[in-house]
């Protein structure tokens, strides 16, 4: 039987066949895919094929066989820095959501995110949340980081699930697609679900007071089949994004707007860095490329996330384009 993992939880995995049916699943010994060392073979999203067991009063199945995967995203492995974890696969897109202070969403972590999506593939939207909750210099900020991206070529969203701003505009992307919520814990990721399907009713957790951080309430990715015609997978929420198997010269290619210039640099292998004649740091110094985008590439070059974490005192935000340019 072939179905899509709709739930891993690292030793069973929920099972949708293409006829509906739900399947509680495992795997049998070492299950590997040739060329990926990740700690969890299987994702959520993943298409399959599974037999079934009836040696027991309850009915479930054994995975055989994973098909090939369109995509897929990765995230460093929390205990395992030389491996990575595979959040997601088989997506139409992913939405990052992003929070300016509730909790604080640094571009080191957007562009670690979004480096990761270029370099597997995958479509990335950027989705401004709890916009209901800024005062003008908040909203400032919110906007210059939107323009920052937009101007790269990222499409961005601004809502509010609470006031259901932008709720319709979001819903109207992901019919007919497989989609995927991501950020950090108490971003709103599964507040916006629940604001888009109410039915579902996802736990909850408020920001904690004393750390300002969120709290997770989702434990294990999970897709969801929503009423108009989507399907969304609901991650726990990520803490920090480490890059797994990227060769340093190949970092800046998934910086689009460093991409666009890369050849005009005179060095083919330029790191732009320290190097003569490079159109990249020529870029910035019009003011062309944003300064934090290149420092976000500086520390990813550098290898600068074995301990990289986000918290209220990483100071590393977009505003900083704006101190240097004053």
């Amino acid at each position: 039987m072939t179905g899509t993992v709709y739930k891993s939880t690292g030793s069973w995995y929920t099972v949708q066949s293409v006829q509906g049916d739900f399947m509680e699943c495992r795997i049998k010994g070492k299950f590997r895919i040739k060329g990926i060392k990740s700690t969890n073979p299987i994702a959520v999203g993943d298409i399959v094929d599974y037999d079934l067991d009836q040696t027991s009063d309850v009915t479930t199945g054994t995975i055989t066989k994973i098909h090939e995967r369109k995509n897929y995203i990765v995230r460093k492995s929390v205990n395992l820095s030389h491996q990575m974890h595979i959040i997601a696969s088989n997506l139409d897109y992913v939405f990052l959501l992003i929070t300016i202070n509730n909790p604080p969403t640094t571009t080191n972590f957007i562009d670690r995110f979004l480096v990761t999506a270029e370099a597997y593939g995958i479509e990335t939207i950027l989705v401004f949340n709890k916009i209901d909750t800024y005062d003008k210099a908040t909203t400032d900020e919110q906007l210059y980081m939107q323009y920052v991206y937009e101007q790269i070529g990222y499409q961005c969203l601004r809502v509010s699930s609470t006031q259901n701003i932008g709720i319709d505009a979001l819903k109207q992307m992901m019919i007919g697609k497989v989609t995927m919520f991501s950020g950090h814990s108490g971003v709103g990721k599964s507040t916006l679900v629940n604001a888009m399907e109410p039915a579902l009713d996802l736990k909850t957790k408020t920001i904690s007071e004393q750390s300002k951080q969120g709290q997770h309430t989702t434990t294990f990715a999970e897709m969801y089949n929503l009423s108009f015609g989507a399907k969304i997978i609901d991650t726990p929420g990520i803490k920090g994004f480490g890059i797994v198997d990227m060769e340093k010269e190949e970092i800046s290619g998934y910086f689009p707007e460093f991409f666009k210039l890369k050849d005009q640099c005179k060095f083919n292998n330029c790191l732009h860095k320290e190097e003569p004649h490079c159109a990249i740091k020529k870029a910035l110094e019009n003011n062309e490329i944003s300064w934090s985008r290149y420092e976000s590439y500086l520390k990813i070059l550098d290898g600068d996330d074995e301990n990289y974490r986000t918290d209220i005192y990483n100071d590393d935000r977009i505003a900083s384009d704006e101190t240097r340019n004053k």
